[in-house]
């Protein structure tokens, strides 16, 4: 692997492509392709890398963007639905999009093919983004492609549009802060950054048919974890909490107002399922120093960030 090689990084305008695209330019990767249909997220990811080739398409439909796979070395799935109401936007877009880009990576002999998975195929939960998420993965690795399958825990960091990010951002506009139930909900976050790290990492020793569940070494409950980021951001807010088939009711409610709600159901069973999740020693798979939790919870939120 050198830095001439070309590399496709699909739902490159999410949390991890964004912070992806990044580190591979720090180590001097020059000839990148991002792939998202996100026109907002994508304006801003080539605002930040206006080196980068960025392409705004729809992967669940083919088009042009397939010619961008020809004569790429290396592929790296990010794209996913990860909220909605709608079960047809998860098989949309978890799933046929899926079936192309992996039509691509075949027509084109690709190297090595990174697929970003989730804890959650391992989770007690049973919902859309699950069972789709468990069918994603499954698909690539019947394709036979050379590929490994990387399975992350629920990561923060820079340019987060959801989860702590959104919740961050949310801290900011309003005096009452709700947390469901009484709010120890063990968590094991990971950081982006050391995400991203990993993710360079697999594509350099190229794991063949390999599957590693990756989870945040340092474990926190939910409750803390939003005082943290209170403390890191001089939020005045108060947090207090609600009984959980209230929030749980207000939750329903305002899926039934929004087509889009920041927060669902299903987000809310998944957040109180008690999940825990037993990673790879990433320190020693793929020679990756996790940064300290509340270190990078500080370059993540912290008022000099975005």
């Amino acid at each position: 692997m050198n830095t001439q090689d070309k590399i496709i990084i699909t739902g490159a305008a999410g949390l991890v492509g964004q912070n992806l695209l990044l580190l591979l330019r720090e180590k001097g990767f020059c000839n990148l392709v991002a792939i998202d249909k996100h026109a907002e997220n994508m304006a801003l990811l080539q605002k930040r890398n206006p080196s980068v080739q960025c392409v705004s398409a729809d992967l669940s439909v083919p088009g042009e963007w397939e010619h961008h796979f020809n004569d790429a070395q290396y592929v790296i799935i990010l794209h996913a639905q990860v909220t909605s109401l709608y079960l047809t936007e998860f098989e949309k877009n978890n799933l046929t999009a899926t079936e192309h880009v992996l039509n691509a990576i075949k027509k084109n002999n690709i190297v090595f093919t990174v697929h970003v998975s989730s804890s959650v195929v391992n989770s007690v939960a049973n919902d859309d983004y699950t069972n789709t998420k468990k069918a994603q993965e499954k698909r690539v690795l019947d394709s036979n492609i050379a590929c490994c399958v990387l399975r992350p825990t629920l990561m923060f960091g820079r340019f987060d549009p959801k989860h702590f990010g959104w919740l961050s951002r949310f801290m900011e506009k309003t005096p009452i802060f709700p947390i469901p139930g009484d709010g120890k909900y063990l968590r094991q976050p990971l950081y982006s950054r050391d995400f991203c790290r990993i993710i360079i990492s697999a594509l350099e020793k190229k794991p063949s048919g390999k599957i590693f569940d990756i989870a945040g070494l340092e474990e926190m409950n939910y409750i803390d974890i939003i005082y943290l980021i209170k403390k890191i951001k001089k939020s005045k807010t108060m947090i207090i909490k609600i009984p959980y088939r209230l929030f749980y009711g207000i939750i329903k409610i305002a899926g039934m107002i929004s087509s889009k709600p920041p927060f669902t159901t299903d987000q809310l069973k998944a957040l109180t399922a008690g999940d825990y999740f037993v990673g790879v020693d990433y320190e020693k798979e793929f020679k990756v120093t996790p940064t300290p939790l509340r270190q990078a919870f500080e370059e993540s939120y912290g008022n000099a960030r975005e």
